[in-house]
């Protein structure tokens, strides 16, 4: 019997529940604590969790590096776009106002997709720089 069988079941049954509150944290971030870089570590612990518990390859059968590398610059692109896009209409740089007819449901619009596009750069960056710790000989 294998020792690790209790951490191998607990992973599997907390797991879920990880990203369910990183969800959480990400939609709520404008209404108490939390948000994209809060809600981007809290998702990366739960990948690295089961690296550790399962092991390298079956984790990255579930959660390839690529993923992860690539999520780092589509991040900051959300970012960056939609600075970009309030430029366009005539507003300042992350001027929320210009994503939606009323200000309010702009900003409120604008904060998520600004967090959104923090919680994809965390995640891949700090589940990368695990993935490069793993991987150096």
């Amino acid at each position: 019997m294998r020792l690790d069988v209790i951490l191998r079941i607990a992973t599997k049954i907390f797991l879920p529940f990880i990203f369910m509150f990183a969800i959480y944290v990400q939609l709520h971030g404008d209404f108490g604590p939390g948000g994209g870089f809060q809600a981007g570590v809290i998702l990366a612990a739960g990948v690295i969790l089961y690296t550790i518990t399962f092991g390298e390859r079956k984790a990255k059968e579930y959660f390839p590096e690529k993923l992860f590398e690539i999520m780092i610059p589509v991040g900051v692109l959300v970012f960056i776009l939609t600075g970009v896009y309030s430029l366009i209409h005539g507003y300042n740089f992350l001027d929320y106002e210009a994503i939606s007819h009323h200000g309010t449901h702009g900003q409120h619009l604008g904060v998520l997709i600004v967090e959104m596009g923090v919680l994809i750069t965390v995640s891949g960056s700090m589940v990368t720089i695990f993935y490069n710790f793993i991987n150096r000989d």
